[in-house]
């Protein structure tokens, strides 16, 4: 959106009172994002009004969900765009120049990907963020996600690969491919399953790290195993949401899976990668969860041991089946059970971490730490934080670090030669 922005006139700023255009590109995933995005919009009303010529657009997952119960709550929006009607950025915002008239729409959520051949704006100079498909078919009961980004849709080979060649290019060293769930792609158009869309990327020069998410345990394939295993710039980490630690739970969730096949899937992927670096998602306080389950899903991570974990409170969505569920939980249980379960995880990624103390590992350089200017940030193959003092090293640098000391989140250290 920024490049269509931009091929017709738009310049980006960070001043939002002398902006001629403001587009909020909006999440619905939980309560507390809807909440965030409401409060923007309220918060950027005082600009309209000291310049009644601002245009002010919404866009992304809110924008599908609420449509025109966005204008009717701020009238001061001049247009929603859903998720598939991206492509009319560059007209709608034309037209707004001239006519001023509320504008929505947010038909077409599942429909065709369309290449626009606008090479996108990208932030940093280190990584590039690759979307090889769109949309869910799993409606996973908790998840609003495929009634606002619709269902599966695969992005052809030659533009993905065409796209990361144009990052190389500019000097990118880090491709990330993302999809709601990357093991789906391919199953529309059956040109290239995701293991084979990997390995071509693995051989594209240039190419010095290649990552992606999301992974649907259901779908994660032997395939796909075996060109992680045998890949050249493919790092080592997968991130494996398993959401909870109780088969119950599990069917509640509509995840398909049961908690034994995620051991075995995990089992098989250390057999074959034992480096890996295994993240995953969690939810506590879903309908149902009782203490029982609760304490199943503990004693799941003692088992599992990933490396970290995203943590979060249940938050309900209207329109999905969860909604409706009965037996909900009390949020100071929520919030007990979420503390207990932070405080397992984080005792284990510290003692992950502890075990490279005194390694030497590769750590791409991102650049300056927010803190403290001297001090360098990067990241491994398996994709730890590690902070060290900066020399002459530049963000893109591949730089040797000797861990020294470690923490639940990050490492630190410094540069070897």
């Amino acid at each position: 959106m920024a490049a269509v922005l931009k091929k017709i006139g738009y310049v980006a700023t960070e001043n939002l009172e002398t902006a001629d255009l403001i587009l909020l590109n909006t999440c619905c995933v939980r309560a507390s994002a809807e909440e965030k995005i409401y409060g923007k919009i309220g918060s950027i009303k005082k600009f309209k009004q000291k310049n009644p010529a601002l245009i002010l657009g919404i866009t992304g997952c809110l924008a599908q969900k609420d449509g025109e119960e966005l204008i009717r709550r701020s009238p001061h929006v001049d247009f929603v765009l859903g998720t598939g009607r991206i492509s009319e950025l560059e007209e709608v915002v034309k037209n707004l120049e001239s006519f001023r008239n509320h504008f929505v729409d947010t038909s077409n959520v599942s429909g065709e990907v369309r290449e626009e051949n606008i090479f996108p704006i990208r932030a940093g100079s280190v990584s590039a963020f690759v979307p090889i498909m769109y949309g869910c078919n799993n409606f996973c009961t908790y998840c609003i996600v495929p009634y606002v980004r619709g269902r599966e849709r695969s992005r052809l080979p030659k533009e993905i690969y065409s796209e990361i060649r144009g990052a190389v290019q500019e000097g990118r060293k880090e491709i990330n491919l993302l999809g709601q769930n990357v093991n789906s792609y391919g199953k529309d158009h059956k040109l290239k399953n995701f293991a084979q869309l990997l390995a071509d990327i693995d051989e594209i020069p240039g190419v010095e790290r290649l990552r992606f998410m999301t992974s649907h345990p259901k779908d994660l394939s032997d395939e796909l195993i075996s060109v992680m295993a045998n890949g050249k710039n493919i790092c080592e980490h997968i991130h494996l949401p398993v959401q909870y630690g109780s088969d119950k739970i599990l069917r509640k969730m509509n995840r398909v899976y049961t908690v034994e096949k995620y051991l075995d899937l995990v089992k098989k992927i250390r057999a074959a990668i034992p480096e890996i670096c295994l993240t995953t998602d969690l939810i506590v306080g879903f309908p149902g969860e009782t203490e029982e389950d609760f304490k199943e899903t503990l004693e799941f991570l003692k088992v599992v041991r990933f490396d970290m974990a995203f943590t979060f409170i249940y938050s309900e969505r209207s329109g999905t089946p969860a909604a409706n569920f009965p037996d909900k939980v009390a949020d100071e249980i929520k919030h007990r059970r979420l503390e207990e379960l932070m405080d397992l995880q984080n005792k284990i990624s510290l003692e992950k971490n502890s075990v490279l103390t005194g390694s030497t590992v590769e750590v791409l350089v991102e650049g300056e730490s927010k803190t403290d200017k001297n001090i360098f940030t990067g990241r491994t193959r398996t994709n730890k934080l590690v902070l060290f003092p900066h020399g002459d090293e530049k963000p893109g640098d591949f730089v040797r670090v000797k861990i020294d000391k470690v923490q639940t989140w990050l490492l630190k250290g410094n540069v070897v030669i």
